[in-house]
């Protein structure tokens, strides 16, 4: 059957990918902290923004071809780092890769992922975005800077809204831990899903690879618990600048909330700003992003370059963010929903998805190129 008529949305997609991967895995992609108080706020804030219809404008043809820190991408959206990727279907780092060169869209590799650098740059070819956490130890830090860029990222996204672990109490009742407990209720959560177990099988065991390199553990395996401590989760103005100096590509600063720090991260010599509430994961009392994004574009001017995520699950959502400032959009959990759902080809159908959302609304708003939806179309304003 035609996946465009079995599965014609990004919730068809989700509702197949929490059948298809073990129950842990599922409270690890979907769940956000709290009450989920942030991740219910931001698809209300998203459902907020309104655009006035067009008629009698004739025939358009919208253009969906962006370009973004000096890069051309197919369209004005991409995949943002998730960590653990591969635990949420085997293999994910090296498909979306893969995926995302041959698209012609950004993909973000995670510190905490699974495959190393030097895997997965090779497959992302020049969309290569390398996320960091940051290291504690400053040989570290310049040591993953130095390996990140021989392996091809060419933008690194430091990320700043993680000063510390969330409950994420869903996780917790899950009994999650990476790499995954071997328990008899794990174990049975597994047998239940035996096309992600084989997968898992043949891939390995997921693990925080990359961090677990740097751990000098006399004969005992390393733990999340133990790479965690490598990583100083709460920079401070002086490891930006530090950063600054030490990486010469563009560099980009995501989970920005409040736009009085917004000019000075740009006479930081910041590249770009990623407004992000990290889809509700890490504070439940914190605003949508799509809420906090005109401040920032405000503080900022018109022209330099902002990223917006958080609860983006459509075309139209991707219209609404770059209607409210946003030069260039992410999407984190829905590629991996895509993943779960149809393995390999979940991704091409995801683009297809959104691409097909995003033309069609803008039919309907009478613009031809997306950056278009921040004008006169534009019906209310959060």
């Amino acid at each position: 059957m035609d996946p465009d008529l079995r599965y014609p949305e990004l919730s068809d997609l989700r509702a197949r990918c929490r059948r298809r991967v073990p129950h842990f895995v599922w409270e690890y992609v979907d769940s956000a902290t709290g009450r989920e108080a942030v991740k219910a706020a931001n698809r209300a804030a998203l459902d907020t923004v309104r655009f006035r219809p067009a008629i009698l404008g004739g025939e358009v043809t919208p253009d969906l071809r962006t370009r973004f820190l000096g890069k051309d991408y197919a369209v004005p959206f991409g995949i943002a780092p998730l960590g653990m990727s591969g635990l949420i279907w085997p293999g994910a780092e090296q498909t979306l890769a893969r995926f995302a060169q041959g698209a012609r869209l950004p993909y973000g590799l995670s510190t905490v992922a699974t495959r190393l650098p030097e895997e997965i740059g090779p497959l992302a070819g020049d969309m290569g975005w390398f996320q960091l956490y940051p290291p504690r130890d400053p040989d570290i830090r310049r040591d993953l800077l130095t390996r990140a860029q021989k392996a091809g990222f060419d933008t690194l996204v430091l990320t700043v809204d993680v000063p510390g672990p969330s409950r994420r109490e869903r996780q917790r009742r899950a009994d999650l831990a990476i790499p995954p407990k071997t328990t008899l209720r794990i174990l049975w959560q597994t047998a239940l899903r035996p096309e992600w177990a084989l997968r898992t099988l043949r891939n390995g065991t997921p693990r925080l690879r990359l961090m677990e390199g740097y751990l000098k553990l006399d004969g005992n395996a390393p733990s999340t618990a133990h790479a965690g401590y490598l990583l100083r989760a709460a920079p401070d103005w002086d490891y930006l600048h530090a950063l600054r100096r030490e990486w010469d590509g563009h560099l980009i600063v995501k989970g920005v909330l409040n736009a009085e720090d917004a000019p000075r991260l740009r006479d930081a010599g910041v590249d770009a700003i990623w407004v992000s509430n990290h889809t509700g994961r890490q504070f439940d009392a914190a605003p949508a992003a799509l809420e906090m994004l005109p401040g920032v574009r405000a503080a900022l001017g018109p022209d330099f370059p902002v990223i917006f995520d958080s609860g983006v699950e459509t075309g139209l959502d991707v219209l609404r963010g770059l209607a409210l400032g946003a030069d260039f959009v992410m999407l984190g959990r829905a590629w991996h929903y895509a993943l779960g759902a149809l393995g390999a080809r979940g991704p091409s159908h995801l683009l297809h998805i959104l691409r097909e959302d995003m033309v069609a609304n803008m039919v309907q708003m009478g613009i031809s190129r997306p950056a278009d939806a921040a004008g006169r179309r534009l019906l209310r304003e959060l």
